[in-house]
């Protein structure tokens, strides 16, 4: 018996990993060579893979495509139609396929609707990019990424919320953080951090 959901109108290629509890929505396709983690959520018209790794707990919203060199940490959030790319510099009449740059998405990191990730970057734990920014570069865990091109605003907290610092010192329901000019750091988590 199956531990996992998959809709009637999605497909799944052969040599697909799914955990449990995973759902997999309406008009979706996981390709060759996936690994989708437990307790995951696609929405519907997504797109996986080939050769995909996807962390436990992510939740992928509708009219996403996390295309080869994309790997997914757990507990990430991607919204609605936001865009990975995978070349730089892509042309119709020339194949690169063996030129994918690798994009990583650490744990807990959340991505807003029709934001756009520019291959080769690493976005950092727990970073909340704004909807519609686009990131061409890497981001600083706990970094509030908005614009076009996306720039960091503030720091955020586990919690996903805007820090508000007491000289360099901030707190959350789920840690206490400090910052220096460049990093925020965790110095104490609390009960329920993950």
């Amino acid at each position: 018996m199956l531990k996992y959901f998959v809709h009637e109108s999605s497909y799944i290629d052969a040599d697909v990993k799914i955990g449990d509890n995973t759902k997999v929505w309406h008009f979706s396709h996981i390709l060759s060579g996936s690994n989708l983690g437990k307790n995951c959520s696609f929405g519907q018209n997504c797109v996986v893979g080939p050769n995909v790794s996807v962390g436990d707990g992510v939740k992928v919203q509708n009219n996403v495509s996390i295309y080869e060199g994309v790997t997914i940490e757990s507990d990430v959030f991607l919204g609605p139609s936001m865009v990975f790319t995978n070349i730089s510099n892509p042309r119709a009449f020339i194949a690169r396929k063996d030129e994918f740059k690798k994009t990583l998405i650490k744990k807990g990191a959340t991505i807003g609707a029709n934001a756009t990730i520019v291959c080769g970057v690493t976005i950092g734990e727990y970073a909340l990019i704004g909807s519609g920014a686009v990131v061409n570069k890497d981001v600083k865990p706990y970094a509030l990424m908005a614009g076009v091109p996306a720039r960091q605003i503030a720091w955020v907290g586990i919690s996903g919320e805007t820090l508000e610092f007491e000289g360099n010192k901030a707190e959350d329901g789920y840690a206490v953080y400090e910052k220096t000019d460049e990093t925020l750091n965790i110095v104490e988590l609390r009960g329920g951090a993950v």
